[in-house]
């Protein structure tokens, strides 16, 4: 051995004895096995966790030259622009960045709820998941605010006003949430923090939290089958095979596409005809001046559209909370004893193909000024929606299931 392996070695050893680094390395990656048969749904979990780190690399970049106050923020981001070397690329692979991870995550989501990764044992993992994506509404959110920018400054006078439809606090709140009576230099300061310390560091320990039960539990397939139960001599999952090198390696191949599809909106459509970026949000905020139509980004349009869909604000407002907080209970509300799609009957095979065009319309309608006729639809594919989460117990329990394997198949 040469002289700098054996210092390679030596220094690997001297940090081992101190903190546990080869325990790690086999724990999560060299000796963790995963089923052999991962298909292309499995590709967002790796996903999420790039655009995660693109999302902090781009920011601490674009920290370096923003200024959080309401006279400066909309300048300093066309300086960013303008002025900035590269400053151009970093703002658009944030801002296109931010539409990935939700693509990403909601790819993720939809994965689990084919394959059943949300069922027994794998219940924390789909709750850590769960708080994974309100921290990154709520990231998404605050940073919406910062480039002070015609929408941005109405979408969070929109949204934030929701809160003042709580009874008896409702009016408290609001203000507490803005600082002052309207959206200002104090609301901005406060969603600047919230944005780049409190969000990201609970963030990166929901992420960490997630990714360790995951590796306690074992990973779902798309079979449904626990690899556990079959093991060799040696404790070895017959079905398995070790996450490094071979799921190392076809997750970079993942990456690598995703890179290029990501480079060709940063550089050729980064605004996305406004839908990643608005048009109103190139002109500086006006509280004097309302913009004509006012929506959030489309990744919270669907829940933007079932606000709308209901008459009165209070229950549009506990609407829209139900909506997302009804995917806590999905684990709880699957009474199939079948985890994957691939043996689920006809009734959870057409009630999530239902819910899926739910979503997608919901999200569609959410961008569209409202008028009786996009309302009547939202209310609609807002009963769709939620028909999915309240009648589950119901039709998985009497689903007509295929038998599930003893062991992995190939497909």
């Amino acid at each position: 051995m040469s002289r700098f392996g054996k210092a390679v070695d030596s220094t690997i050893g001297w940090i081992d004895a101190r903190f546990p680094l080869i325990k790690m390395w086999n724990d999560h990656l060299a000796q963790y096995y995963a089923p052999k048969n991962f298909n292309f749904w499995y590709y967002f979990g790796s996903l999420a966790l790039l655009v995660l780190v693109l999302q902090f690399l781009t920011g601490i970049w674009l920290t370096m030259n923003y200024k959080p106050s309401a006279e400066n923020a909309f300048a300093s981001v066309e300086y960013i622009m303008r002025d900035v070397e590269w400053g151009w690329l970093i703002r658009y692979m944030h801002s296109t960045g931010a539409s990935a991870f939700f693509i990403v995550v909601y790819l993720h989501m939809f994965r689990a709820m084919l394959y059943g990764s949300y069922k027994k044992p794998r219940e924390l993992i789909w709750i850590l998941g769960m708080f994974i994506y309100l921290c990154l509404m709520a990231e998404a959110f605050f940073g919406y605010l910062l480039p002070w920018g015609q929408m941005s400054y109405w979408g969070a006078q929109v949204i934030i006003s929701l809160f003042g439809a709580i009874p008896f606090i409702g009016e408290e709140l609001t203000l507490w949430i803005r600082g002052d009576f309207n959206v200002s230099d104090i609301t901005l300061n406060r969603f600047f923090a919230l944005h780049v310390i409190a969000l990201p560091l609970l963030l990166v320990g929901l992420v960490f939290l997630h990714i360790i039960a995951l590796h306690e539990v074992g990973s779902n397939n798309p079979d449904g089958v626990e690899i556990k139960n079959k093991k060799d001599a040696n404790g070895v999952p017959l079905d398995g095979i070790r996450f490094h090198p071979y799921y190392t390696v076809k997750d970079m191949v993942g990456m690598v596409v995703f890179l290029i599809l990501f480079a060709m909106v940063v550089f050729f459509a980064p605004e996305m005809g406004g839908y990643f970026l608005e048009h109103a949000n190139f002109e500086p905020a006006d509280p004097l001046k309302t913009p004509e139509h006012i929506a959030p980004v489309w990744y919270f349009t669907p829940f933007y559209a079932i606000l709308r869909a209901v008459p009165d604000k209070l229950f549009g407002v506990l609407a829209m909370g139900a909506a997302v907080m009804l995917f806590f209970a999905l684990p709880w509300l699957d009474k199939s004893p079948v985890k994957s799609i691939r043996y689920r009957g006809w009734k959870y095979r057409g009630a999530l193909t239902a819910f899926a065009i739910s979503f997608v319309a919901l999200g569609w309608l959410g961008l569209q000024a409202a008028t009786p006729t996009y309302t009547w639809l939202a209310r609609f594919f807002a009963v769709v929606y939620f028909g999915f989460f309240l009648l589950m117990p119901f039709y998985t329990r009497n689903d007509n299931d295929k038998t599930v394997p003893e062991r992995v198949t190939d497909r």
